[in-house]
């Protein structure tokens, strides 16, 4: 079935936090070079377990600090990132100017803060008369979206969505979709930081989901997505917030790239199942509401997690859309796994990569699964990006896709 073309949108701002440091610019210079940036986990409430391999992962560099002390004492890490990732969005779009109700925000993510919550419950276990009352709001998603719009006007709506590892980018076809809807004029999607516990790292590796046994002496090059000796995805702290933009109202030397579809299915699986019937169904809608086809992508952001079940399913998605004449890297095998800010930050990357008119490396393509496809190895390569496919999955069944247009020649701006 053929939907009609939708209206696209613009992607006018972006902030960004992840392990190359704090801001767009810091991202932008070290997304091409890839440095090493992983290593053992070492945040407070992350130790490894007893007599296990420890975690390994990547964690943003010390927070600078962006709040008053008053203020940071009743927020989350997690919150704060939010915040600081936010402001600089705010400020690359030029919003101070916009009328406050015709703002809306999207935040990508649940469950957002269970390390900070471990480590309450365990200060707090043998003295709950002490527990403070702020811990009533605090470790709700909500509470993100409502510092970030008790700090900037934003008056038109806030929303938290969840979609596991889709998060990031379901908040952004919920943006999308509120302007195209007509609600407002400008709707910023953030993918929160998941700040992951202990806990949540020991299930995940005996899920089979998180990797680190192959490489536990060597992080650098634990992660390695797409390739034969990948062993589970790799958790890396991140955010990312992108200010969309309805199309006439955004300046034309302001727009990053273009959305020009969707698609965001259910494809009835509960855990970690891969399907790759559900993921071609998202990427077909997303190209016929833009108006394209598989042949006319040149570039694929994949979701590429490195776990092995994962990679495959995508692999055999990537052969039955016929996408062997495009370009693919991935973005998690520089900076890690963001889970709920997977899919915000590396549209993020996508956005750089159409300004700079090069592909940034994946790390530890030394032995793609499957020869037959346009892989970017291990060092950047130069290329114009003109429609993008960006896929996104998470648990519970949810597969994403997007398209995502370069500007006209002239419309766009570097980061």
């Amino acid at each position: 079935m053929t939907y009609p073309v939708a209206s696209p949108v613009a992607i006018t701002g972006m902030g960004v936090a992840c392990g190359l440091g704090y801001g767009k610019a810091a991202f932008a210079k070290g997304l091409f070079p890839a440095p090493n940036v992983f290593g053992v986990l070492r945040r407070e409430g992350r130790e490894q377990p007893e007599d296990e391999t420890p975690f390994i992962g990547v964690e943003l560099p010390d927070e600078p600090e962006s709040l008053p002390p008053r203020l940071a004492r009743t927020t989350t890490f997690s919150a704060r990132v939010a915040l600081k990732v936010l402001r600089e969005a705010w400020a690359d779009a030029g919003l101070e100017d916009v009328d406050p109700e015709r703002i809306g925000l999207v935040v990508g993510g649940t469950n957002l803060m269970s390390r900070e919550q471990a480590l309450a419950a365990s200060r707090y276990a043998d003295r709950l008369a002490y527990v403070p009352p702020r811990h009533g709001h605090m470790f709700l998603d909500t509470d993100i979206a409502g510092l970030c719009a008790a700090t900037l006007p934003i008056r038109g709506f806030t929303l938290t969505v969840g979609g596991a590892s889709a998060s990031g980018s379901v908040a952004v076809i919920e943006a999308m979709r509120a302007i195209r809807a007509g609600d407002i004029d400008i709707c910023i999607a953030l993918g929160a930081l998941q700040d992951l516990s202990g806990y949540d790292l020991h299930a995940m590796r005996s899920l089979g989901a998180m990797g680190s046994e192959l490489f536990a002496d060597d992080p650098a090059h634990a992660c390695r997505p797409m390739d034969k000796d990948h062993d589970g995805f790799i958790y890396g702290e991140a955010c990312a917030a992108l200010v969309l933009t309805r199309e006439n109202f955004a300046a034309p030397n302001k727009v990053y790239a273009h959305l020009m579809g969707a698609g965001h299915v259910a494809d009835g699986s509960r855990g970690p199942e891969p399907d790759t019937q559900g993921q071609q169904r998202a990427a077909e809608l997303a190209l016929d509401e833009a108006g394209l086809t598989a042949a006319d992508i040149d570039y694929v952001n994949g979701h590429a997690t490195a776990t092995p079940a994962g990679d495959e399913a995508e692999l055999e998605t990537y052969r039955a859309l016929g996408l062997a004449h495009a370009r693919i890297n991935a973005t998690k095998s520089i900076i890690g796994h963001g889970l709920s800010a997977a899919g915000a930050i590396e549209i993020a990357a996508v956005l750089v990569q159409i300004a700079e008119g090069r592909l940034h490396p994946t790390r530890n393509l030394e032995a793609p699964l499957d020869d037959g496809f346009g892989w970017v190895g291990t060092q950047a390569e130069a290329h114009r990006i003109r429609h993008a496919l960006k896929f996104s999955f998470g648990f519970g069944g949810i597969d994403t896709a997007l398209v995502i247009a370069a500007p006209a020649d002239g419309e766009g701006r570097r980061p």
